[in-house]
């Protein structure tokens, strides 16, 4: 591979991995105004610039001396793998880890022409000036020293790569089950919300039924008063069984208020709240991490369970 073995490459990437993080946590510290572990992983380690420099030098070796071409080798190597990086990581983990979408002259968020400048410049600044002493490190190593170093960095690296990426895909998931039970529960409450409403309707309806019904009765009974005994006798009689039927109505037609499906609704309710407090309670180290270390990390889709999630974080 050009002028470098195999292995001098990884060993390039993982030291540009950790100047970049050091870079980044750095710059993103200060502005948050604590220390902050930047990045996807929780070592200190940020593959986004490894490969990015490792990219910019392959580019770049082939006219590293004409510094236009090397200029523009590294902006157009280092837009593709930012935006690619990008789109691919907001697919998978329902998240953007940085979104250019305020600035000028930006695509779909991923990239922009201020960054992809800046990453013009950060090639010639690579290749002309800082990886001149990493490059003299790294091949004054004897090998034995370098597989020793690879061996060590690679282990950790490759198993905190896999919990950070299981964690970014669980995150993503509570992501959107969290705006899933959301939906649902503003849902139910609409739903109970009517039911209620129209089981007092009813109950006021017919409150105005008994009342009519109850005149009709003092009306009648006024008429009954004046018949023979007898047959008031026997019309009180067929007015209470009037009564009960009338008032067995009543429940019927009152009791959806109260019955099953209201009791359906109200267990269903609450079980969303607790599922959608689970989500929310529920973030282990590398969670928390994901979050912490990307402060500026947004989504399109579940922003408010991202919120949410943020801000119950800032409070423990």
């Amino acid at each position: 591979m050009y002028t470098y073995s195999w292995y001098h490459w990884i060993t390039f990437f993982y030291l540009y991995c950790f100047f970049g993080w050091i870079f980044e946590s750095a710059y993103v510290s200060l502005r948050q105004k604590r220390f902050v572990n930047r990045g996807f992983l929780r070592l200190p380690l940020l593959p986004l610039y490894g490969t990015g420099a490792v990219m910019m030098l392959w580019v770049s070796l082939p006219v590293k001396n004409n510094l236009v071409l090397v200029y523009l080798s590294g902006f157009f190597a280092a837009t593709v793998l930012e935006y690619v990086t990008g789109w691919a990581m907001e697919q998978l983990f329902k998240m953007r880890y940085w979104d250019y979408s305020d600035q000028r002259f930006q695509i779909n968020g991923y990239v922009c022409l201020s960054s992809s400048i800046a990453w013009g410049f950060l090639t010639i600044l690579m290749t002309e000036i800082l990886h001149k002493p990493v490059e003299r490190l790294v091949l004054g190593m004897r090998p034995a020293v370098e597989f020793s170093f690879l061996a060590v960095v690679s282990v950790p690296f490759v198993l905190d790569a896999i919990q950070s990426v299981r964690a970014a895909l669980d995150l993503g998931r509570a992501l959107e089950a969290m705006t899933k039970a959301k939906a649902e529960l503003e849902d139910l409450q609409v739903q109970i919300a009517l039911l209620r409403a129209e089981a007092s309707d009813r109950a006021a309806n017919f409150r105005g039924d008994v009342r009519d019904w109850a005149g009709e009765l003092r009306t009648d009974a006024k008429v009954w008063a004046s018949d023979l005994r007898e047959t008031a006798l026997e019309r009180a009689s067929a007015i209470r069984e009037e009564a009960v039927t009338f008032r067995e109505e009543i429940r019927e037609q009152i009791a959806p208020a109260d019955g099953p499906e209201l009791t359906a609704l109200l267990k269903r309710l609450d079980a969303l709240k607790e599922k959608h407090l689970h989500l929310s309670r529920h973030m282990g180290f590398y969670r928390k991490g994901l979050l912490r270390g990307n402060p500026s990390a947004n989504s399109r889709r579940f922003s408010e369970a991202l919120k949410e999630l943020k801000h119950r974080l800032e409070n423990e």
